[in-house]
C-alpha cells in the first residue's frame, strides 16, 4: 500500500536481516529475520546503520516494520550471552537506536506482535508508533540479569511517565496494545492486514507538510531545553526566507479570499 503520488520500489537487501523499499518521499525498512522473531543481532545493526546513512544523505520519512507477525522480540540472546564489558561500552544497540531517533524526517514504527527488549527500544526511538490488537511492548531485561541500556532507561519515562516506565523496566510489565494506546505509546491501533497502509496514511500526512519545516521542527523539538528559544528563532529565520513558505502562505490566502467571495 502506498500513499498518493508515490510508488514503492521492489525490496532491496540492505544487509543481512533488512529489506528496503524506496519511494520518492519515503522508505520502508523491513526487519527480515522471522525465523528468530526479528531478533536484533550485529548483522542487522550493521544493515540499519547502512540504511540510516542513505536516509541521512537523502532525507525521507521512514516506515519500520517486522516480517512474520512480529516487530522485534528483542536482541539476539545468544549474542548477548557472549558479550562482555567492552561490548557493552561500545553501545552496539544504543548507538544505532540513537541514530534512528535522530534521522532528519519522522520515523514510523509499525508494531505487530512482540516489541520486546531491544525491539521495544527500537520502537521507542521512532517518532510515531502504530500497533495491532496483538501488539505487546515491554522490557524484560532485568529478568535476564541485564538492563535496558539502549534508550529505554531514559526515553521510556519521557514517553509514558515515570510510574509506568518503572513498572515496565523494574517489574517486567508488558503492555497490551490497548494499554499502550491509552498512554499514547501507540498513536493508533490497526488491523494486522492494514498495518502498513495505516503507516502510509500517517506518512501521507507528514509528507503533505513543508519538508524543510518538518525537518527543522523535529530538530527543534528534540533540542536541549537550554537551546530554546534561540534555536526556535534561528530555525524560523531560515524558514521565513524560503520560497516554500511564501508559496504555501500565498496559496492559503488565495483560498481564503476565494472562499470569502463565494460566501
Amino acid at each position: 500500500m502506498s500513499g498518493p503520488g508515490h510508488q514503492d520500489g521492489a525490496p532491496v537487501s540492505a544487509g543481512p536481516g533488512l529489506l528496503v523499499e524506496e519511494a520518492e518521499d519515503r522508505v520502508v525498512w523491513r526487519l527480515n529475520r522471522p525465523e528468530v522473531r526479528n531478533a536484533i543481532d550485529r548483522e542487522l545493526v550493521a544493515a540499519l546503520h547502512q540504511a540510516c546513512a542513505a536516509v541521512e544523505d537523502d532525507p525521507k520519512v521512514v516506515l519500520l516494520i517486522g516480517e512474520g507477525g512480529t516487530f522485534a522480540a528483542g536482541a539476539d540472546i545468544a549474542q548477548l550471552r557472549d558479550r562482555g564489558r567492552d561490548d557493552a561500552l561500545r553501545g552496539i544497540n544504543s548507538k544505532i537506536f540513537d541514530r534512528v531517533h535522530r534521522l532528519p524526517l519522522p520515523t514510523i514504527g509499525l508494531l505487530d506482535g512482540y516489541a520486546l527488549g531491544g525491539g521495544a527500544e527500537l520502537a521507542y526511538a521512532c517518532d510515531f508508533r502504530i500497533g495491532t490488537p496483538r501488539t505487546r511492548i515491554g522490557n524484560p531485561e532485568t529478568g535476564l540479569g541485564i538492563l535496558a541500556a539502549a534508550g529505554a532507561a531514559w526515553r521510556l519515562a519521557e514517553l509514558v511517565g515515570e510510574p509506568l516506565a518503572k513498572e515496565i523496566l523494574l517489574a517486567g510489565r508488558v503492555l497490551t496494545a490497548d494499554e499502550a494506546h491509552a498512554v499514547r505509546l501507540l498513536n493508533e491501533i490497526a488491523d494486522p492486514g492494514d498495518l502498513l497502509a495505516a503507516g502510509h496514511r500517517l506518512a501521507d500526512r507528514v509528507t503533505a507538510q513543508a519538508p524543510l519545516a518538518t525537518r527543522l521542527m523535529k530538530a527543534v523539538f528534540h533540542a536541549p531545553r537550554d537551546a530554546h528559544p534561540f534555536i526556535d528563532d534561528v530555525a524560523q529565520a531560515v524558514l521565513f526566507e524560503t520560497e516554500d513558505k511564501h508559496a504555501r502562505m500565498t496559496a492559503f490566502l488565495d483560498r481564503r479570499n476565494r472562499k470569502g467571495r463565494t460566501s
